[in-house]
């Protein structure tokens, strides 16, 4: 389950991992955020015609075959086990991987992350939705896997994050093998280096930017 995380890393430390830019319209609005929910827009890192770049996307998928986008579902998660088969989530699993910057996530108010405060990668897939009228609409979901020892008392899924290095391989189009060989990045990750601070510790942690 991801349900909750936080990006506070300064925009000059974060940058090389964003393609090395942001849209001008993004950077000039950027600013750490302690705690991000779904239906809030998230930045993603996603590779279109061939170029890897960041946008803005609002967090819970909204699949571009929605007829009805203000009653449709819009699940923030989707697992990993199943992403390939549900048609929610098929086609993006296939041609529309993205990765999300984080340097914490929040499971029953306990604060994740690394022992050496560095952002990771939420791996994730995105849409788009056209309206009749021509409007667009970008979103994206979080995939989770079977928990690590660290995560496991806290909760029964736990995000699929990607190791650095591997950006471009998880953003690339693929089908068939291609996909098969992304298999082994969403099983679960290894917890060493990590730490799970308590509710009150993750409550101090977060008011230092609030």
């Amino acid at each position: 389950m991801c349900g909750r995380f936080c990006l506070t890393t300064q925009l000059d430390q974060l940058l090389p991992r964003l393609a090395g830019r942001l849209p001008a319209e993004l950077e000039r609005h950027y600013a750490p955020r302690p705690l991000i929910q779904p239906g809030e827009p998230v930045l993603a890192l996603r590779q279109e015609h061939g170029l890897i770049a960041s946008a803005l996307m609002l967090w819970g998928l909204l699949p571009e075959w929605a007829k009805d986008p203000l009653n449709a579902p819009r699940p923030f998660n989707a697992r990993s086990e199943t992403v390939a088969e549900k048609a929610s989530f098929r086609g993006a699993w296939r041609h529309r991987r993205c990765l999300l910057p984080a340097d914490g996530f929040l499971e029953k108010g306990w604060l994740i992350r690394r022992l050496d405060r560095q952002p990771f990668w939420l791996a994730g897939i995105w849409d788009r939705w056209i309206g009749p009228d021509g409007s667009e609409l970008e979103s994206c979901c979080v995939l989770t896997t079977s928990p690590n020892a660290l995560v496991k008392p806290l909760h029964q899924r736990m995000p699929v994050l990607l190791p650095d290095g591997l950006e471009q391989a998880w953003l690339a189009q693929a089908d068939g093998a291609g996909l098969r060989a992304l298999a082994p990045l969403l099983s679960g990750w290894d917890p060493s280096g990590w730490e799970a601070l308590p509710p009150q510790h993750s409550r101090e942690q977060l008011s230092l930017f609030t």
